[in-house]
C-alpha cells in the first residue's frame, strides 16, 4: 500500500498532536512533532540565555541545534543535542516564548530543513502551523484542526497539570490568544489553512471520533 504523507495544521491546544500521534501509531507512519522543535529551540535559547531578537546571536547558535524523536515506552520524546528535553519544553517559561521565536526567519528555515529531511521517505504524520502550507505540500491528505476557545483552554490546562505544572487557567487562555494572533499575522509562513486541507472542528468530538474519521480519509488516499 502507498505511503503517504499526513499534514495536520491548526490552533494552538487544538489536540493536533494527540490525533498526530494516534494516527501514526494506527499506520504504523514515524510521527513528527514540529510544535516540539519550535519549542526546543526557544529552550536553548533561553537556557543558554541568549537574545533571540539579535538575528546574528540567533544564527550563530542554529547550527548547534540537532532535533530528533525517539518512541520510548510508547511515548514519543524529543531530543535535543542527545538529550531528553520533553517535559522542559512543556514549561509555561518556554510557552510564553515559543511563538515570537517561531516567527523568526532563520528558526522556521532550519526547522523546515530538518523537518522536510524526517519526511522525504514518507510514512509521516506531521503536525504544526505550516505543515500543509510550507513543509509538505506536497502532502496527500492534509487536516486542519479547530475547536472552541474554551475548550482549548481546557484542554492546555489539563495536559499541564497531567505533567505536574501549575498554571492559571486564565493565564493560559491569554497564552493561547496571544499564540493564535502571533501565529496568524507573522511574516514568515503565517498559520493558514491550505486550500486543499480538510477541516475538522472538534469542540464536540472524541478524540476517537476524530482518529476514526481521520484515519477513513487516510486510507481513501492510500492505494494499493
Amino acid at each position: 500500500m502507498k505511503r503517504i504523507i499526513v499534514a495536520i495544521d491548526g490552533y494552538s491546544s487544538c489536540g493536533k498532536s494527540t490525533l498526530a500521534k494516534a494516527m501514526a501509531k494506527a499506520l504504523h507512519y514515524a510521527y513528527l512533532d514540529s510544535g516540539a522543535m519550535y519549542r526546543a529551540v526557544t529552550l536553548y535559547f533561553l537556557d543558554h540565555h541568549l537574545d533571540y531578537n539579535d538575528p546574528a546571536v540567533v544564527e550563530a547558535a542554529l547550527p548547534n541545534i540537532q532535533i530528533h524523536f525517539e518512541r520510548i515506552d510508547g511515548q514519543n520524546r524529543t531530543f535535543m543535542n542527545g538529550k531528553d528535553i520533553e517535559h522542559d519544553i512543556r514549561e509555561m517559561r518556554v510557552s510564553e516564548h515559543v511563538s515570537p521565536v517561531s516567527t523568526i526567519s532563520a528558526v522556521r528555515r532550519a526547522m523546515v530543513q530538518q523537518q522536510k529531511m524526517m519526511g522525504k521517505r514518507r510514512g509521516i504524520v506531521a503536525d504544526g502551523r505550516d505543515i500543509g502550507t510550507v513543509v509538505f505540500p506536497d502532502a496527500e491528505l492534509k487536516i486542519f484542526l479547530t475547536a472552541d476557545l474554551d475548550v482549548r483552554t481546557s484542554r492546555r490546562h489539563l495536559e499541564l497539570a497531567a505533567k505536574g505544572i501549575d498554571a492559571d487557567w486564565h493565564e493560559v487562555q491569554r497564552n493561547l490568544e496571544e499564540r493564535d494572533r502571533i501565529d496568524s499575522t507573522r511574516a514568515d509562513s503565517p498559520l493558514t489553512k491550505a486550500d486543499d486541507a480538510i477541516v475538522i472542528d472538534n469542540t464536540l468530538l472524541s478524540e476517537e471520533q476524530q482518529l476514526e474519521q481521520s484515519l477513513k480519509l487516510a486510507r481513501e488516499r492510500m492505494p494499493n
